[in-house]
């Protein structure tokens, strides 16, 4: 039984594996992660990535570190509009702490023991002057003195290490044209360089699982526009609050994904991009493309598309009135404004299953993905309730699904309720796909 996990879990991971080869990664975790042995699972899971062609840069926060050695120095610590004021003697103490943690990650990074997962890796970890800094200036008559923002990001030579497969670690100081050193933010620092490399994915980590419901429930995946309504609401949780706009900022500059993992979960990172549900919540750019739920003034479109489907047998002709009636059951795919596709999920809860029917994509799309968009709504909306798992009868697009993820079923297979509306003079086959 083990065995067979096993290998249906790789099979899964494989797509990922393929889709993620030659792709940057930047992933931005907080000091605390570095001071009670988190990232020490982490690090190995690290080396995996790269070990899979993954493109890794990994910035990483001192906050703490910072706090410690000015409580252990007697330094005052002193904050406006959230950031810290940096005079010379916390400059000082940052530099400390700067060193000191990126010496830690590094020998984490450079575990090799006998029998453990990072034997014979030899991961090579770069540094350098790769972000140009500048002061923040005077913010309400306040001096922020040595405390910087990000002026400029060195892309090509921080691609230069990452095309020698090399992992980048970027700490958050940035040296200035004058020669000077500034205190820069973990979160400002990731974001500015995942979008100067135009990175794949920028992933922080976090205290909690995500962004979670009032209930508790996790949030898997956030448009740019849905997350900035969730900081509206006031209700997320402080580190979540504070990595949001920053991930929002970075899919609406053109980082297709961002995401948000826990640090507490072993393997986080990796059930976040290797498994089909993930860990942690995603945020995605806001699309010109978008499947929405139909209402009673999209069953002209929907007529439209699946008229000459109906006309080549590959549907069953539906009236506009029995549409109307089943209009809450239908999903339409837009783009730009106009519907491009439609798919309907008849549930079917007293067998855990539900009909994927009437799928249909306006023949100038076909090739644009589309289809898929539309059945991955679908497998939402039926794990959202609950069920188990999808079935579909075709005469003419078996081979579709079946690349899908369907496989061939029996009659005897579909609910009852379904069986006795099954049309023999058809005959369409069965296939189903468990969720």
């Amino acid at each position: 039984m083990l065995t067979r996990e096993f290998v249906l879990t790789f099979r899964e991971a494989a797509p990922y594996i393929n889709a993620y080869r030659g792709k940057t990664f930047v992933l931005a975790l907080g000091g605390e992660s570095l001071l009670d042995g988190d990232f020490s699972s982490m690090a190995q899971d690290i080396n995996l990535l790269v070990s899979l062609g993954v493109r890794i840069v990994l910035v990483h926060g001192i906050r703490p570190q910072i706090e410690a050695l000015l409580k252990r120095h007697g330094i005052a610590r002193l904050f406006h509009r959230d950031r810290r004021v940096t005079d010379a003697a916390t400059m000082d103490i940052v530099k400390q702490a700067a060193g000191a943690t990126r010496h830690d990650v590094e020998a984490r990074l450079s575990m090799g023991m006998p029998h453990s997962p990072m034997h014979g890796a030899h991961l090579r970890v770069a540094g350098g002057n790769f972000v140009t800094a500048q002061p923040l200036g005077v913010l309400d008559g306040v001096d922020m003195q040595y405390t910087g923002q990000v002026r400029r990001v060195d892309a090509a030579a921080i691609r230069q290490r990452l095309d020698c497969g090399e992992l980048v670690l970027l700490t958050p100081v940035g040296y200035s044209l004058t020669g000077e050193s500034f205190n820069l933010t973990m979160e400002e620092l990731a974001t500015h360089v995942a979008i100067a490399l135009k990175a794949e994915k920028l992933i922080y980590v976090v205290e909690g699982r995500g962004v979670v419901e009032r209930d508790g429930q996790l949030i898997s995946s956030l448009t740019a526009q849905q997350a900035e309504e969730m900081l509206q609401s006031g209700s997320l949780p402080e580190d979540v609050a504070a990595y949001l706009p920053y991930c929002i900022r970075a899919t609406r500059d053109g980082i297709p994904r961002a995401h948000l993992i826990s640090r507490h979960q072993d393997g986080a990172l990796l059930l976040e991009h290797f498994t089909r549900g993930g860990n942690g919540t995603m945020i995605a750019r806001d699309p010109l493309v978008r499947v929405r739920h139909a209402s009673i003034e999209d069953v002209g479109d929907i007529l439209a598309l699946i008229q000459p489907l109906e006309e080549q047998g590959i549907l069953v002709r539906r009236s506009r009135e029995r549409l109307e009636v089943e209009i809450g059951e239908y999903a339409v795919l837009e783009h730009d404004g106009k519907v491009y596709g439609c798919v309907a999920m008849h549930p079917f809860p007293e067998a855990d299953t539900a009909e994927l029917a009437c799928l249909a994509v306006s023949p100038e799309k076909r090739d644009g993905g589309f289809g898929e968009m539309l059945l991955r709504h679908v497998e939402y909306q039926a794990r959202a309730r609950g069920l188990q798992s999808l079935f579909v009868l075709t005469t003419q697009t078996s081979h579709w699904f079946v690349e899908r993820g369907f496989a061939e079923a029996d009659k005897s297979s579909l609910p009852l309720a379904r069986q006795q509306f099954y049309n023999f003079q058809r005959r369409s086959k069965v296939f189903v796909k468990q969720l």
